[in-house]
């Protein structure tokens, strides 16, 4: 029972901690479009409405337990002083000066280390699936953004992900039907992979084994069944 406790508190402060990363990325986020959109024009209009989605969705998570201090975010100013302090000599010309830092990575905290972990995994797993001029980068956007996201796109997958084990979704036909189908529609976007992909069932049985692997395909599924009862 004990170990049970001790798992259980180590599983709510990871989810916690994911809640907590998710809503200070979105924080830089909003930082840096709003430092950034004042040098230069961004010329996409969804990177304007996702930061006015975050500006309203963030007053609204409020976790709770995240707080180390006293939270002064809604404490108003309503009038101040100013004091003279005598004249002070600013050389700008002389001596050596602290430079301001650059902006760091966002969302630089142990949660995307996981999800770091889980692309290199992808790229090691797809490395030896498909030959020719193909980049990394390519390998990987091509498995865990296109055909994942098609396969997001399914209902009956995420009906599955959601009423069986992990095993059982896996040896389901209906994975390996849908696979096929999002392999076929990204054909034209991704032509010299999908063309292996469509030729060879070792690259298909490579990639669904990836997906649900590193991909965590049926973990995203169940959570898209929670996002859409």
């Amino acid at each position: 029972m004990a170990e049970d406790d001790v798992r259980a508190a180590e599983a709510a402060q990871n989810e916690l901690n994911a809640l907590v990363l998710f809503k200070h990325d979105m924080a830089a986020y909003q930082r840096m479009y709003a430092f950034l959109s004042q040098i230069f024009d961004y010329g996409n209009t969804a990177i304007e409405k996702r930061f006015i989605f975050y500006k309203r969705l963030l007053p609204l998570l409020a976790f709770g337990r995240e707080r180390e201090g006293i939270d002064l975010s809604k404490v108003i100013l309503t009038h101040h002083a100013l004091k003279h302090q005598g004249n002070r000599a600013l050389s700008l010309n002389h001596g050596e000066y602290p430079k301001l830092q650059p902006l760091g990575e966002s969302g630089s905290g142990s949660v995307q280390e996981k999800e770091k972990a889980h692309l290199y995994e992808i790229i090691a797993r797809v490395n030896d699936l498909f030959e020719g001029d193909i980049t990394e980068s390519d390998r990987l956007v091509y498995v865990n953004n296109v055909i994942k996201g098609k396969l997001m796109e399914s209902a009956i997958l995420v009906q599955q992900a959601v009423n069986n084990s992990q095993k059982q979704f896996a040896n389901s036909p209906d994975l390996s039907d849908e696979l096929m189908n999002a392999i076929m529609d990204a054909l034209a976007a991704h032509g010299t992979m999908s063309k292996q992909a469509l030729d060879s069932e070792r690259v298909r049985e490579g990639l669904k084994e990836t997906l649900l692997g590193p991909g965590r395909l049926y973990e995203a599924l169940r959570e898209r069944s929670d996002l859409h009862p």
